[in-house]
């Protein structure tokens, strides 16, 4: 079972649609006695930085959170935004991130004017480092990315794969048992299927 956090800012029903075409059975759920028995967490995310971490704050999973992942260590995925709220911070605001992994986010600052901002649309993604997530994608995986803000690791093993648009950045990272990836898999047909399969089976 994966459960959805629901604090009221993502693809909700897309992440659950995607769950359901692979059969693996999920929930959304923003009731914290159902989150304290997660055995694997998904942390989805659209919009901006400040107002997730306000919510997340004022819904009071913070300390739930912090719970399953830095002392039961269960698998967790943050995406799109999700993914930026495991880090420290974010140039997009002032609050601190959940900082579970050892990154910050900062805003694309791009030299070619072609490139516009946000990133939006299919690319690549470039093996950095193997982990159980992202074993056996199909041959050149690409996803679907939208944002403006991108995710920069301290320490290169936690970089599992890169992307390049104007410049190179980390769009799927990890530290032992936290999982982020910058793109939508919900949106990233088999590309993204494949993904959430493998978080299935950690």
């Amino acid at each position: 079972m994966i459960t959805i956090i629901d604090y009221g800012m993502g693809n909700l029903g897309s992440i659950q649609n995607m769950f359901k075409r692979i059969k693996v059975a999920s929930e959304v759920t923003s009731d914290l006695k159902k989150i304290s028995q997660a055995k694997k967490i998904l942390l989805p995310g659209v919009g901006a930085f400040d107002a997730a971490m306000e919510r997340i704050e004022n819904a009071g999973f913070l300390p739930v959170l912090n719970q399953k992942a830095l002392e039961e260590k269960i698998p967790i995925l943050g995406i799109c935004l999700g993914m930026q709220l495991l880090t420290n911070s974010s140039e997009e605001g002032v609050r601190r991130g959940l900082g579970w992994i050892n990154a910050k986010t900062i805003r694309f600052k791009l030299s070619d004017a072609r490139l516009k901002v946000p990133h939006m649309g299919w690319n690549l993604v470039h093996t950095q480092n193997l982990s159980p997530l992202i074993d056996n994608l199909p041959e050149d995986p690409r996803f679907y990315f939208v944002h403006s803000y991108h995710v920069q690791c301290m320490d290169p093993f936690n970089v599992l794969t890169t992307t390049h648009y104007g410049i190179s950045f980390h769009s799927v990272i990890q530290q032992n048992n936290i999982y982020g990836a910058q793109f939508h898999p919900e949106k990233s047909h088999k590309f993204g299927m494949k993904l959430l399969q493998n978080f299935a089976q950690l």
